[in-house]
């Protein structure tokens, strides 16, 4: 079988094509897995670390990898070098880049493309994907 990396939409119509994959960068899941990181951290404390990201050499313990991978996801929703949110970065139609009423509102995606962050899916989510706001408040420096 060969696999190939799918950081969006489903190219393989196996599982009900795009109805069933939302991509790697989905926030319900995201927002599990740093919740459990972060209660994982309450039990082992500041001395229980990893390798993040793999392969830096860099230790982190669970409540910094949990607040990495907000900032990873948060950036989704700040403006990047061109003054557009990385989720319609590439807006075919300008609507949501140039148009003065829109370009300054937040479209909150289904889910994310994991390579370049274009959002994907419905762009109304706002009971699963507005848990970008939870995971920020949640977040504290060690």
């Amino acid at each position: 079988m060969n696999h190939h990396h799918e950081p969006g939409e489903s190219r393989s119509n196996v599982f009900g094509g795009n109805s069933n994959w939302r991509g790697p960068i989905w926030m319900p899941i995201n927002n599990m897995i740093i919740q459990s990181l972060r209660k994982y951290y309450k039990f082992y404390g500041p001395t229980y670390q990893y390798e993040f990201p793999t392969g830096s050499g860099n230790k982190l313990n669970l409540k910094q990898i949990g607040n990495e991978l907000t900032k990873r996801l948060t950036k989704l929703f700040e403006p990047n070098a061109d003054g557009k949110f990385q989720y319609h970065a590439d807006d075919p139609d300008k609507k949501f880049t140039k148009d003065e009423h829109f370009k300054n509102l937040h479209l909150f995606y289904e889910f994310f493309d994991g390579d370049t962050g274009k959002g994907l899916g419905a762009s109304h989510q706002t009971g699963w994907t507005a848990l970008i706001a939870n995971l920020i408040m949640e977040m504290d420096e060690d």
